[in-house]
């Protein structure tokens, strides 16, 4: 792990497994790496971000990079992630709307920053299942992972802003198998360093006034038209 630095703006990447970490990713950064799950994520960025604040180091910025599932959009293609949710999360029987934490001050879906021009946007929920076939019908979100929705929890207890991109590396077919989640990475790999590169670009010109999350008349920014996806 090491903080980067692009322009005035220190950066902590931060992704879950080393499946997902390829060359092309090897060749720009070194990140945090977390583990599967949201347990896992919470755990393990909570404690390097208490190590770097008490070493007087704290970033300016998170990077979540890693894969999706999604039924619905481009195979291999990088989104950038305009909201999360957190499916595990369900205390109705209680009188709470499903996804709300009991007695903590968010909503059940958190916008996030989208900086980057010309990468695409899309809904995101986190859970800690494996998501395929019939199991996405439950699930009003375009793409699912099993750590944003921790990351950025972690991230806001230290006041820092979240950035997540995310690469679909399966959801077209039932899962099967390992090899239906890994076959596809080394093209998320690939894509999603493409993405990297733009990001880079826009805090070296605009620094953390890019990560501002607009706020758009009568439309929800999690579901605004989004432009062409970075495919392979």
């Amino acid at each position: 792990m090491r903080l980067e630095r692009h322009g005035g703006v220190s950066t902590l990447y931060v992704m879950a497994a080393p499946a997902e970490y390829g060359d092309h990713l090897k060749a720009r950064i070194a990140p945090l790496m977390t583990g599967i799950g949201p347990v896992e994520g919470a755990v393990v960025l909570t404690a390097a971000l208490a190590r770097l604040e008490a070493a007087g180091d704290l970033p300016d910025l998170i990077v979540s990079l890693g894969s999706c599932g999604s039924r619905t959009l481009a195979h291999a293609a990088v989104y950038q992630a305009s909201s999360v949710a957190y499916r595990d999360m369900d205390a109705s029987a209680l009188g709470f709307p499903k996804g709300v934490t009991p007695l903590l001050d968010r909503p059940a879906v958190m916008a996030l920053p989208c900086p980057i021009p010309g990468v695409p946007r899309a809904t995101l929920s986190t859970g800690a299942n494996v998501v395929s076939g019939a199991t996405y019908d439950a699930i009003d979100a375009e793409m699912v992972d099993m750590e944003t929705w921790a990351l950025v929890r972690a991230a806001q207890t230290f006041g820092l802003p979240l950035v997540a991109l995310r690469g679909v590396s399966d959801g077209h077919a039932e899962l099967k198998a390992l090899e239906d989640w890994t076959s596809t990475l080394h093209h998320v790999d690939q894509n999603l360093a493409i993405a990297l590169d733009r990001l880079v670009g826009v805090l070296e010109a605009e620094g953390l006034a890019a990560l501002e999350i607009p706020a758009f008349e009568g439309q929800d920014p999690a579901h605004l038209p989004a432009p062409d996806s970075i495919t392979p």
